[in-house]
């Protein structure tokens, strides 16, 4: 699994109203990395695309995808994955034109997730292993929604929405790192 690291080099501010999956053609650059994103992002035309010009991804599959098995794979006996199986996913009027791969896993909640990947090169674990590492980005999100109290920005440019973040991030590191609860 470990070919080398990528780390996000890029952020998009957008407002509320812009829906992230228009942003994704921003991001797709690399061809060596495999981009992890989840549920909102679902566009099988776009997931055609990424495999035909050769960019791996993970995402998650709404459970009432329509999916058709093309083959099951087998799994290690101590595997965390449920099902590993090659996959075509959509209906007869709108259909995938690649075959994917679906592993179904559950969560830490008990919940059954659907991974949808083009990448079949990499253990079902270790896929599962880095979709549920994404969820870092999501918490991280989470605690600045949460715990960044800013009620006003100085400036309203991307840039200085971007040093403003930047600013908030390393004061709050620097709280947690000399255990001040000052703001």
């Amino acid at each position: 699994m470990e070919k080398g690291y990528s780390y996000p080099d890029k952020a998009v501010l957008t407002n509320a109203i812009e829906h992230d999956r228009g942003q994704l053609e921003v991001f797709i650059d690399d061809k060596e990395c495999l981009y992890v994103f989840d549920r909102g992002y679902l566009d099988y035309e776009r997931f055609d695309r990424m495999t035909d010009d050769g960019y791996f991804f993970v995402s998650r599959l709404r459970k009432n995808a329509v999916v058709r098995v093309l083959e099951t794979f087998s799994l290690p006996e101590n595997s965390s994955v449920l099902s590993d199986e090659m996959v075509v996913i959509g209906t007869t009027q709108n259909r995938s034109e690649n075959a994917f791969r679906l592993l179904k896993l559950v969560d830490t909640k008990g919940n059954t997730l659907h991974l949808l990947t083009n990448h079949f090169d990499i253990s079902a674990d270790d896929i599962a292993k880095i979709y549920k590492s994404r969820w870092a980005i999501e918490l991280f999100f989470k605690w600045m929604k949460q715990h960044l109290n800013i009620k006003k920005f100085y400036g309203h440019s991307e840039q200085a929405v971007h040093n403003q973040m930047i600013v908030y991030c390393l004061n709050a590191l620097a709280q947690l790192n000399t255990n001040s609860h000052r703001s």
